[in-house]
């Protein structure tokens, strides 16, 4: 999985009492940066405005009919300031954009603080942000509050700010397929699709019985299944497995990327037993995390508010999501906990090649040989992010957090894919997950990316966010 580097529309701010011939240099500076770290540039023609920047109410109007004829190219402005820059100009730039704005201010030099070279954008982005807070113009700024557009910190806020486009875009629109009926004993996923869609996230739903069919009827000599075959072949150990778990699984596959193009899902939610296993003897998990590493987060048990932090997830990283549950204690360290589950992982965040088992536990109800298909190993050793949702009274109530898997053992006899996650204050988190409602599973992606998420669901989607 690859994440799609963001669009910017840059602007920059002008206020005529200071050196306005530092817009020039921005321009050069800025583009040459957002370009060599792989994204796509608009700018007016300079011509356009006095110094190609914005200054005066009309100038603001000129780039804000500027960005509605591109805007749907566009997936965040960036809004430069090389000297102080002017706030009515601006926010009449500014005032309809409904995407993430980043304020970006040049420092002064102490050696260049006399009135031919001084910027005052320290003092002018304060002014800027002033006044866009007063008009409710929704606006991104990170710290160091001046930075250089050449200098390692820049880089760094641009990568964050990248990282809150693509999760907006990800979620305004966002299309989330449920496959199959929620599961009967497990109220706990249940989700509220009015709250989701006043959100602007659509569930589509789809029938087993339609999966089934269409499973029924694909062809094993086409080409396409071949294919699958050997895709799902190469993922994982199949030594332990019958021939037949194998093609209903390709036969699985290919009929939920027929859902995903029929629907344009960004995700999707699974009805994961006991159908599947009773039916056809498996159990997707393989499917599920093969489809999680090609960019299409499927959750279990058709826990649609999973699937959506899990494409939210992903958006942020550019990498692969697994949802899990929160699943044991280990030993008597209050720190750590083991998250668990069947066997869905994605192989790309596994430590090594897993191993196709039956379903051990559905076993104990279903018997041995049902269930087929759980891609049986351990999460390899890294810094993730967490996060859950559920919906209440018309809120999306997010939490997010930080932990370590760690090189801990687990006992080999141990069903599933797993891992042992270190988490500062695990117990006060399991004590608020408890008492505000929110369900056994949890979502996790490499890399530390709470910040950006944060600011992408509270300052431009509107959800309600804890952080841990």
């Amino acid at each position: 999985m690859t994440a799609v580097k963001s669009r910017f529309a840059v602007l920059f701010g002008n206020r005529g009492f200071f050196p306005s011939h530092h817009m020039e240099t921005a321009r050069a500076e800025l583009r040459s940066v957002l370009e060599q770290n792989g994204h796509a540039v608009l700018m007016m023609d300079p011509r356009t405005t006095g110094v190609g920047a914005v200054e005066t109410p009309a100038e603001g109007r000129t780039f804000a009919e500027f960005f509605r004829r591109h805007r749907h190219e566009i997936d965040g402005v960036i809004l430069s300031l090389p000297n102080f820059g002017d706030e009515n100009g601006a926010l009449e730039a500014l005032r309809d954009v409904d995407i993430p704005i980043l304020i970006q201010a040049y420092p002064d030099e102490l050696e260049h603080l006399g009135p031919q070279e001084r910027r005052d954008a320290f003092c002018g982005k304060l002014s800027i942000m002033d006044v866009l807070v007063q008009a409710r113009v929704k606006f991104t700024t990170l710290i160091p509050h001046t930075v250089h557009p050449q200098s390692p910190e820049f880089e760094q806020n641009l990568a964050e700010f990248d990282r809150v486009c693509r999760v907006v875009r990800s979620l305004r629109r966002l299309v989330v397929a449920a496959v199959g009926a929620r599961t009967t004993p497990f109220k706990t996923v249940r989700a509220d699709e009015i709250a989701l869609q006043n959100h602007g996230i659509t569930v589509e739903t789809t029938d087993l019985s339609d999966v089934f069919a269409r499973m029924d009827e694909l062809d094993p000599a086409a080409e396409e299944f071949a294919a699958g075959r050997a895709e799902l072949a190469a993922v994982a150990d199949w030594s332990s497995a019958p021939e037949a778990a194998l093609d209903n699984l390709v036969r699985l596959k290919l009929v939920l990327e027929e859902l995903r193009t029929a629907t344009n899902a960004g995700a999707m939610a699974l009805r994961c037993w006991t159908e599947l296993q009773k039916r056809y003897r498996i159990s997707p998990c393989l499917v599920t995390g093969r489809l999680a590493d090609l960019g299409l987060p499927v959750s279990c048990e058709v826990d649609v508010a999973n699937a959506i932090v899990m494409h939210a997830l992903g958006a942020a990283s550019g990498e692969a999501t697994a949802i899990l549950d929160w699943n044991n204690n280990y030993g008597a360290e209050r720190e750590k906990c083991i998250l668990f589950h069947c066997g869905n992982v994605p192989a790309s965040l596994m430590d090594d090649t897993g191993t196709i088992s039956d379903h051990a536990i559905l076993a104990n109800t279903l018997g041995s040989g049902h269930g087929f298909g759980c891609n049986q190993g351990r999460i390899r050793e890294m810094e993730f992010t967490y996060s859950s949702m559920l919906t209440d009274a018309g809120k999306l109530r997010f939490y997010l957090g930080r932990g370590r898997i760690t090189a801990d053992p687990i006992p080999p006899g141990f069903f599933g894919c797993a891992g042992v996650a270190e988490i500062t204050g695990l117990q006060q988190l399991l004590q608020w997950l408890g008492k505000n409602g929110h369900r056994h599973h949890v979502s996790i992606t490499p890399g530390d990316h709470v910040e950006p998420l944060r600011e992408a669901f509270e300052t431009y989607l509107g959800y309600q966010v804890t952080v841990f």
